[in-house]
């Protein structure tokens, strides 16, 4: 198997070499479709968001690193996910799915949840090389690190666990909950009443947005 980096009408895309099939990703990372050497697309299919991010090589000193939020510029979420996976600089992009037909197929597209923003471990000396990247127009650092890396972690377990979640980009006072039951038993979230009580806030507060994911009453307890 061969990987390779091209850029096309500005675009950064992977291209995948496994005997005499080509896989493109449009853009980058996690929307792919197959095409067979020479030839029209015969089949689509996803290649895994994970499987192109970086694995650290030491993950207890970049667990050590501050938690940064790095808002990008339009459309460059997936390209500062490659970059970062390049530069070894451990980062979490969260992402739902999101399937449209295209010339008669279905085609899975893993899109981010958070519009505009990554979340990055880095070093001091990370924060300036992740400025030159050219795909971040700011870097913020949340104040409170344990708290937003506890908000985090909930949004993601849900994404991997729940199959509805989308994005409250405007999250107001709620009733704060804790899950009893299901696959996110233990995590805190809040239920605002625009929302249906049967519906429950995953709050990424620092920037001001949630994940909304869909839990019976009966299984939410007031904190």
């Amino acid at each position: 198997m061969r990987v390779s980096w091209c850029g096309v009408d500005s675009q950064l895309f992977t291209m995948v070499v496994v005997d005499n099939f080509q896989l493109w990703g449009f853009p980058a990372l996690g929307e792919v479709a197959h095409y067979r050497a020479g030839g029209n697309p015969s089949w689509f299919g996803y290649l895994e968001l994970k499987e192109m991010q970086s694995t650290p090589s030491d993950a207890g000193e970049q667990q050590s690193h501050p938690w940064y939020v790095a808002h990008t510029r339009p459309r460059c979420e997936k390209k500062l996910v490659a970059w970062c996976g390049r530069a070894e600089h451990a980062n979490e992009l969260p992402t739902y799915v999101s399937v449209r037909k295209y010339r008669g197929k279905e085609v899975t597209f893993h899109k981010p949840l958070f519009p505009g923003y990554v979340f990055l471990r880095l070093p001091t000396e990370g924060k300036r090389e992740v400025m030159q990247s050219d795909y971040v127009a700011n870097l913020l650092v949340p104040p409170d690190q344990a708290e937003f890396e506890a908000q985090l972690a909930g949004i993601l377990q849900a994404l991997e666990t729940m199959e509805d979640v989308w994005l409250v980009p405007n999250i107001g006072v709620g009733t704060r909950v804790l899950i009893q039951r299901g696959p996110l038993a233990g995590l805190e979230a809040w239920v605002e009443d625009r929302h249906g009580p049967a519906t429950a806030l995953l709050r990424l507060d620092f920037i001001g947005q949630a994940a909304a994911v869909k839990v019976s009453v009966e299984d939410l307890e007031l904190v």
